[in-house]
């Protein structure tokens, strides 16, 4: 593998004028794309935006800066101009309203694939995924997914909801965040210090790529279901085989070896009771170190 040079800056983000232009050159089935300087969540902004109107979905909303940025659970997200790239979806899709939950471990597992493509062979297997949907570099996270639902003014049937898919990547600042949150946190800027294809990623084409991967999942999820997402998260899988304790609210609920998911999405924890399912939800994964 040819080493990158010490410029590492490919990802950086160029004006939201001409990102927002090469965002729609790269998207052609979107309805509309958007990237702003700066405003409080594209999430937030997607789903009011559904609420009160049409959208010519699928919508792409990215920006520079996010006021009011959330992650799961509420949680405040944390960043600065160029220290993120941040963008959210909003799709149309069609499954029950017992099926959506299972949207977060789908998601995070075509993310993972999608942003694999775009690093060399060499180090592919280092990017992988936390249940449920974080994104990792070498057990770091390197992305964090944020999926919310709502019901469409215009949706004629009752299996039709409008998802919004919100995506944080880390671009650089990952020492000084690690610090502050007290949990191990990497970015893209290190993956290009050692693989020459990702450090010549440009920023407009990570956002399409994963964008399109996105589409084509839920496409195929409404159509054809889940039967097949625990064989394709068995190869993002960066939990499988280590020991985990789960918790609820702070509190200690299993503890068990973590054995892949089932087709609802659920975590699989293996323990001297027998194997037990881990619904999705607001539940923090902890690896024993």
């Amino acid at each position: 593998m040819t080493a990158p040079s010490s410029d590492t800056s490919s990802l950086a983000l160029p004006p939201p004028e001409v990102l927002a232009a090469q965002i729609k050159a790269g998207l052609p089935r979107f309805g509309h794309t958007d990237w702003l300087p700066e405003t409080r969540s594209t999430n937030a902004d997607l789903l009011d935006r559904a609420r009160h109107g049409a959208m010519n979905r699928p919508w792409l909303l990215g920006t520079h800066l996010q006021t009011q940025g959330r992650g799961r659970a509420g949680r405040t997200w944390q960043n600065r101009v160029g220290s993120n790239l941040m963008f959210s979806c909003a799709f149309d899709v069609f499954l029950p309203a017992r099926q959506l939950p299972t949207l977060a471990p789908l998601i995070g597992m075509v993310s993972c694939q999608a942003l694999r493509r775009l690093v060399g062979p060499a180090v592919r297997s280092r990017i992988n995924m936390k249940w449920p949907n974080d994104v990792q570099w070498d057990q770091a996270k390197l992305a964090g997914i944020l999926i919310e639902s709502t019901r469409s003014g215009t949706a004629p049937a009752a299996d039709h909801h409008l998802i919004i898919i919100g995506m944080g990547l880390n671009l650089q600042d990952a020492r000084a965040l690690s610090l502050s949150l007290n949990r191990q946190v990497a970015d893209w800027s290190e993956i290009s210090t050692v693989d020459a294809t990702a450090a010549g990623v440009q920023a407009g084409q990570c956002v399409c790529h994963l964008a399109q991967a996105w589409y084509e999942a839920l496409n195929l999820a409404s159509a054809h279901g889940f039967s097949d997402l625990p064989a394709q998260y068995a190869e993002v899988d960066g939990l499988a085989g280590q020991i985990l304790d789960v918790l609820d609210n702070g509190k200690l609920r299993q503890t068990g070896v973590a054995c892949g998911i089932d087709p609802q999405g659920r975590l699989l924890l293996r323990n001297n009771d027998g194997t037990t399912p881990v619904s999705v939800g607001e539940i923090s994964v902890r690896v024993r170190r």
